[in-house]
């Protein structure tokens, strides 16, 4: 896949350069192209911002650097543009398997009090994380990047290993422990040392359903309990 950033701070995205998202450009599945939108404006002074019309506190992104910008990207990759911002439909799950089945995206990162409304006709998608403020778009493109490429076959190294995972199927992980067997007195669960797969597999589940409705309610009631769910809860089916 490849990965067009468009952003005022491109050395932020370096994080990409390590762990397990630098091995898979290494290895060729993943590509990013970082471009810097104050090299696209007209200003003689770099400048990318100005007032808002109609007055108001901060400044807002003009539309020309970003709208040039977004054409540049897409001269070599002729992809979706997303936008980090408050509008958006919140990101989740979901959202990050569908986009990772895309051959390539394009992030645009906005700053200060907003951008230009004229920009969002180039715009085809736009997500926010939740209800509350970040210093600038660079900080939610970051995290959306991470979930959408980790989903991409061969960047795990093998498929399976976010099979399991929190979101996966609607519910939060079950617990997971290692060695050693015993820390500050309290012990691994016997069912994980039992051997017996069926019987781990079954007190997984059971644990991700309490752990789920015990702490995100709002997902618990979206799952569809299935018949041996119902029995692990020990809800009657009626």
């Amino acid at each position: 896949m490849k990965i067009s950033i468009l952003t005022l701070f491109p050395e932020m995205f370096s994080i990409f350069n390590h762990s397990i998202i630098g091995r898979a450009q290494e290895n060729n599945i993943i590509n990013f192209d970082i471009f810097n939108i104050r090299d696209y404006t007209l200003s003689k002074h770099k400048k990318v911002d100005d007032y808002p019309y109609g007055g108001g506190a901060g400044m807002v992104m003009a539309p020309q650097p970003i709208v040039d910008t977004i054409k540049a990207a897409k001269e070599t990759n002729n992809a979706k543009v997303i936008f980090l911002g408050p509008r958006g439909k919140t990101f989740n799950q979901e959202v990050a398997k569908e986009l990772s089945k895309e051959e390539g995206l394009i992030f645009l990162c906005g700053h200060y009090e907003g951008i230009d409304e004229r920009v969002y006709k180039h715009i085809d998608m736009e997500f926010s994380l939740g209800d509350f403020i970040l210093t600038g778009g660079e900080m939610a493109a970051i995290p959306v990047i991470d979930s959408i490429l980790r989903l991409i076959p061969g960047v795990l190294g093998k498929e399976e290993s976010f099979m399991e995972e929190s979101f996966s199927d609607g519910l939060l992980e079950y617990p997971q422990y290692t060695r050693p067997h015993e820390f500050e007195g309290e012990s691994v669960p016997d069912i994980l040392l039992s051997g017996h797969h069926e019987n781990i597999r079954k007190w997984r589940r059971l644990q991700s359903l309490n752990i789920t409705k015990q702490r995100r309610s709002d997902l618990y009631k979206n799952i569809n309990l299935t018949k041996e769910d119902k029995k692990l809860l020990g809800i009657k089916n009626k």
